[in-house]
């Protein structure tokens, strides 16, 4: 899968370093993916949440992090949308973000 929007990760670990390492493994895993689907995200991600309009949250580091992405399967990519903690990820809305 493309990821778009990598740059919103990599900041993110530049200032989190705690993240870094968990982050750098998610994208490692997320290129080397080719989802068609819904069925083959979870496959790779089974505790990925789908909360609405293409939107997934993923657990980054032992869940201290939380990830959204918009998955856009026919193009092959994942937009990010979102990374932060659990107190910033509680004041947004991540269907619409």
């Amino acid at each position: 899968m493309d990821i778009i929007n990598a740059k919103l990760l990599f900041d993110f670990a530049k200032n989190n370093p705690n993240a870094a390492g968990a982050i750098n493994r998610w994208v490692e895993i997320v290129k080397t993916e080719k989802w068609k689907h819904h069925n083959d995200l979870k496959q790779t991600f089974p505790q990925a949440d789908y909360v609405g309009n293409n939107r997934y949250v993923f657990n980054i580091a032992g869940n201290n992090y939380r990830l959204v992405a918009a998955a856009v399967f026919f193009a092959g990519a994942l937009h990010i949308r979102f990374i932060g903690t659990h107190a910033q990820y509680d004041k947004i809305d991540c269907s619409t973000i």
